[in-house]
């Protein structure tokens, strides 16, 4: 098969709770412009929306979004609904709570855990749903999260969500909220190039629990929401050359071999950078490539 021809299902499948996704799927932040939020050039309205219908043909069902994903002139939100809806039935959106950003793109205070069921609200009216999927609660400040993600199980049982994750969260935490309501997902900054034993050890309790390991920033690594990752250690290099695939494709594939029960949201404003990242999810590592890279993640002490 060509890059244009492999398909989101040579990523394996994955449950979240009840709704079964492929393993690689799609992240939205990228969407809205050259860099996240408002630290980039706004992007082009229509490439945005073929990006998306891009990623749905090509077998995703699993898009991560959230209302906070805006830059001047684009809402990642209004653009799923644009290019998507009616939905595939298939197609499971994940979104979270508890950042929030004004009308200027500016910051502001974490969420109470009065305020998030508007945060939910919002989220369902740009999205055009009458129940959210997936509602990652976003930990900021918070040293407990117990009554933000109470808040949200009570959404839950009142229908307006299906299913409950955490994300920005350690060990503790997701002691905490599984004391409360059942927990399908954890979303944390996780990369290759990031070593942090915390998320490795969310990495190891997650499939313990069965519960979907789902990393953030795993292409762009240190630059974060500014741009994807342009530097690039030379065994990254040697592998992806080797395979004939980008150094970005080899990230993404390192972090599915990381376990079944790991997640890719890669994201782009690029429809043919899409295929790129969907083929990265068939592309095999061999034991003396992984151990290679698990050293770049892991370095001895």
């Amino acid at each position: 098969m060509t890059v244009q021809t492999i398909t989101a299902d040579a990523s394996g499948t994955f449950q979240l709770g009840d709704l079964p996704v492929h393993r690689i799927g799609f992240g939205a932040m990228r969407l809205t412009g050259s860099a996240a939020f408002h630290l980039g050039t706004p992007s082009d309205r229509a490439r945005s929306i073929a990006v998306l219908r891009r990623a749905v043909e090509l077998g995703v069902n699993h898009i991560d979004t959230a209302a906070f994903y805006f830059s001047a002139t684009r809402s990642a939100n209004e653009l799923i609904n644009t290019a998507l809806a009616p939905y595939p039935e298939d197609l499971v959106i994940t979104t979270k709570v508890g950042p929030f950003r004004d009308y200027h793109g500016e910051w502001g205070d974490p969420a109470r855990p009065d305020q998030l069921r508007g945060h939910v609200e919002e989220n369902l009216r740009q999205l055009g749903r009458d129940h959210l999927d997936v509602v990652n609660f976003r930990r900021q400040e918070q040293d407990s999260i117990a009554e933000h993600f109470g808040a949200l199980a009570e959404l839950r049982e009142a229908g307006l969500i299906r299913h409950l994750g955490i994300s920005g969260v350690g060990p503790r935490h997701l002691a905490e909220a599984l004391e409360i309501a059942p927990v399908v997902c954890v979303q944390n900054r996780y990369a290759l190039d990031r070593p942090d034993p915390l998320d490795d050890e969310m990495l190891r309790l997650c499939g313990e629990h069965g519960i979907a390991f789902v990393p953030f920033f795993a292409v762009a690594g240190q630059a974060g929401p500014r741009a994807a990752a342009d530097t690039h250690d030379d065994t990254v290099r040697d592998i992806a050359r080797a395979h004939g695939v980008s150094p970005a494709q080899l990230r993404i594939a390192w972090t599915l071999h990381q376990g079944p029960h790991v997640l890719a949201i890669p994201g782009t404003g690029n429809p043919d950078h899409v295929a790129e990242n969907v083929a990265a999810g068939a592309l095999p590592l061999t034991a003396d490539e992984l151990a290679r890279l698990d050293a770049l993640h892991t370095p001895a002490s």
